[in-house]
């Protein structure tokens, strides 16, 4: 029996190491777009709205390249946005090594937020689902898609100028969401507490996406599942 497809919009390493942990075989197929965050926006808002985008934009793309003869194909895209929130205000990626300091300068001896949005698409042929709003489950003809978030409070120790200095000198924090990764990264060494999914801290909810994914498409993500058939 055929498998169904699984694509990754995500050109993120740690997001295709964390689904590869629990067995998922699938494609990368990154989403190029401008993720611009307006000031002041909700920030559970945001990250379903751009995950959302994410995936739609390389659903779309995928049922643009199908060969038109070819019957359509049942596939399940994977869209997600990490951001860090402090103080209610949302911390992106640094634009260059200063803007980075200040970032963990500002979160240092605090605690802040992390927030990642998941969006689940999924059906034959992958298109046509374009408006749909986050925050739901829906269908449209055969196409179906859901969107969530998860949200962990992270409080960070007190941090000298000097780690700060060293850390943003590795060129790690360039890359991330508020300047810092906590998956293999001396970032780890500034965490002093979290309340809620370590795993969403790196960038994917592995808890929360296998309960939701399972709702929306049931076993198509069967880790449990051994390919003889027997548990």
């Amino acid at each position: 029996m055929k498998k169904n497809r699984i694509i990754l919009a995500s050109s993120s390493p740690r997001r295709r190491l964390l689904l590869r942990q629990i067995g998922l075989t699938f494609d990368v197929i990154p989403a190029v777009m401008d993720e611009e965050v307006i000031p002041g926006s909700d920030p559970a808002s945001t990250v379903e709205e751009l995950s959302l985008q994410k995936a739609l934009l390389v659903a779309d793309r995928s049922h643009a390249s199908r060969d038109a003869d070819s019957s359509p194909e049942q596939a399940l895209v994977i869209g997600a946005d990490t951001i860090v929130v402090l103080d209610g205000e949302i911390l992106g990626k640094p634009a260059d090594p200063a803007e980075a300091a200040a970032m963990l300068r500002s979160l240092s001896g605090r605690t802040h937020q992390v927030y990642t949005g998941v969006a689940l698409v999924f059906g034959a042929g992958i298109s046509g689902i374009a408006g749909v709003g986050p925050g739901t489950a829906s269908t449209r003809n055969t196409y179906h898609h859901h969107v969530f978030h998860e949200r962990t409070d992270v409080t960070f120790g007190s941090l000298t100028d000097e780690e700060i200095s060293a850390y943003v000198d590795t060129g790690s924090p360039m890359d991330k969401a508020g300047a810092y990764g906590i998956q293999d990264d001396l970032g780890a060494l500034f965490v002093e507490r979290i309340e809620g999914d370590y795993y969403n801290v790196v960038g994917f909810p592995l808890f929360r996406f296998y309960r939701e994914v399972n709702k929306l498409a049931p076993g198509i993500v069967t880790p449990f599942v051994p390919v003889t058939g027997k548990f």
